[in-house]
């Protein structure tokens, strides 16, 4: 079970909410991820106006926790006052801080993600930092009480996979609060690798809504963090040098 703050789920997939063909396809894609964190940004959300196209009227509100992010925020005070829209919305106490730094690689503001961290716990939101893949930098966001750290794998939608599984071992392993890999997953193997590390859930978009078969892709991203989860738990074998023979040798004989 990922617990975040007072909050638990059986899920460990969190989902994004951008970018698909259709509300269709994406309420589709929904269902079969069985996630039950739906993140989006609130920016791109017209949720004071009714008249607006949105995704949560196509969803069974009961069924799904949101997940609102700071995207767009390039500073800690607009990501507090976006923060501070969502839950005068009434869609969540939740919140996942995004403050970028760097517009070409989307990389987070090291600094206004601390700043943005610190006053949001002061104001009561169950925080979820996204953050690089930097070890410091994560212990001193845990420091000031975030809920849950959100380090990439690689940069936002491309697709990457895990291209520093050191750092991010070292983070797990240093962790006192969940560690959900954001970012950068392209398949189903980023998911499942990102969970034998022993992260305790993945948040990922375009790897499902930009995907050939955005639904199947969201049912194999399901499975793969499942087995991935699962594969962690047990324990894999250690990794030898030269074969093992998988029978017994004692009592065989030849002739």
């Amino acid at each position: 079970m990922l617990k975040i703050g007072p909050l638990s789920f059986q899920s460990r997939l969190l989902l994004g909410t951008g970018k698909y063909p259709s509300f269709e396809i994406q309420k589709e894609a929904v269902e079969v991820s069985e996630a039950e964190i739906l993140t989006f940004a609130v920016r791109r959300m017209n949720i004071f106006e009714a008249g607006q196209p949105n995704f949560l009227e196509q969803l069974d509100p009961s069924k799904y926790t949101l997940l609102p992010n700071t995207a767009g925020a390039k500073t800690a005070e607009e990501a507090v006052r976006i923060a501070k829209l969502a839950k005068a919305s009434g869609l969540c106490d939740m919140i996942k801080v995004e403050v970028i730094g760097c517009d070409q690689t989307l990389l987070p503001d090291p600094v206004e993600t601390l700043r943005a961290t610190e006053e949001l716990v002061k104001e009561g939101f169950i925080v979820l930092p996204y953050t690089s893949d930097d070890v410091v930098l994560a212990r001193k966001l845990q420091e000031l009480g975030c809920h849950a750290i959100m380090p990439g794998a690689s940069p936002i939608g491309s697709g990457q996979g895990i291209i520093n599984p050191v750092n991010l071992s070292f983070i797990i392993e240093q962790a006192v609060v969940p560690v959900i890999v954001d970012a950068g997953i392209g398949s189903p193997a980023d998911a499942a690798l990102a969970m034998e590390l022993g992260a305790d859930g993945v948040l990922l978009n375009t790897a499902v809504s930009a995907a050939k078969d955005p639904v199947k892709m969201a049912k194999a991203m399901n499975l793969a963090i499942e087995a991935g989860r699962l594969g962690y738990e047990a324990g894999r074998i250690e990794k030898k040098r030269y074969a093992t023979a998988s029978s017994p040798k004692e009592g065989m004989s030849i002739g």
